[in-house]
């Protein structure tokens, strides 16, 4: 199983603590089935800044960690990147790292309560560079949770999106969990990954999140979300379900 956004590297945003706190979370990661993960340190977020080089270099020393106990886990290097304005000139110092070798997909996150006015022109621009945008935890931010559909302008122009797994299984409250639920109903995000910060609250759940999908939707949607992380790590060309407008219930409630 492989976890395309997880904060397991020692001391560098508000993940891992240190590298005790690293071997904990790669052993619990491990208990869960995942044999690969993506490292993806926050980037540009006003509070954190983790460079490419830097990324490469702490994952080469936690996985060198990893092979001296033992543990079964292979690394990959990523990113959590904040969407800025200089983000295709950060791309063009070689500043940024994506999901695969071939700088094809790469994680965006927007902020909390908010998408950016620029968001729309910034992707149709990368897009047209060859770089896809894969909106991470959609489920969280206001503008998405007030209205799923606000996805659809993104996905029609060729974006992808990623749910958080412990926002299916309630983790972060019961509205959350529902906006979460009917963006995996209607196909609005193509794959699942923890954003683990850590062994306690926020760890990984994607195990649960997983199952959970499964009952609620059938085993092939679970299949097929585990197939586009492989594919976004491979930096292979992503095929998913069509995804569709969520349609409102009276009191415009979805």
């Amino acid at each position: 199983m492989i976890d395309l956004h997880c904060h397991i590297l020692p001391g560098i945003d508000d993940g891992a603590e240190n590298l005790e706190a690293s071997i904990a979370m790669a052993e619990k990661a491990i208990q869960q089935g995942i044999t690969h993960i993506l490292c993806t340190p926050h980037h540009n977020n006003g509070k954190y800044s983790n460079e490419k080089s830097q990324v490469i270099s702490l994952v080469a020393s936690l996985q060198a960690e990893l092979e001296k106990r033992q543990l079964p886990l292979t690394l990959l290097e990523g990113q959590e990147v904040r969407i800025t304005g200089t983000l295709i000139e950060d791309i063009h110092l070689d500043k940024i790292l994506f999901t695969d070798l071939d700088d094809t997909y790469l994680l965006i996150e927007f902020p909390t309560l908010e998408v950016p006015l620029y968001a729309e022109r910034l992707f149709f621009e990368l897009l047209e560079l060859g770089k896809t945008p894969v909106i991470v935890h959609p489920e969280r931010n206001a503008h998405f949770r007030k209205d799923p559909n606000h996805l659809l302008p993104f996905l029609d122009m060729g974006c992808l999106a990623q749910l958080t797994a412990p926002s299916y299984v309630g983790v972060f409250g019961k509205d959350i969990q529902k906006t979460a639920k009917t963006m995996v109903n209607h196909n609005l995000v193509q794959m699942a990954a923890s954003d683990a910060h850590g062994v306690s609250k926020r760890t990984f759940y994607l195990k649960e999140c997983y199952e959970q999908i499964a009952k609620d939707f059938g085993k092939e949607k679970v299949v097929q979300m585990k197939q586009v992380a492989k594919d976004l790590i491979n930096g292979d060309e992503i095929s998913y379900p069509v995804y569709e407008e969520v349609k409102k219930k009276k009191f415009g409630l979805f």
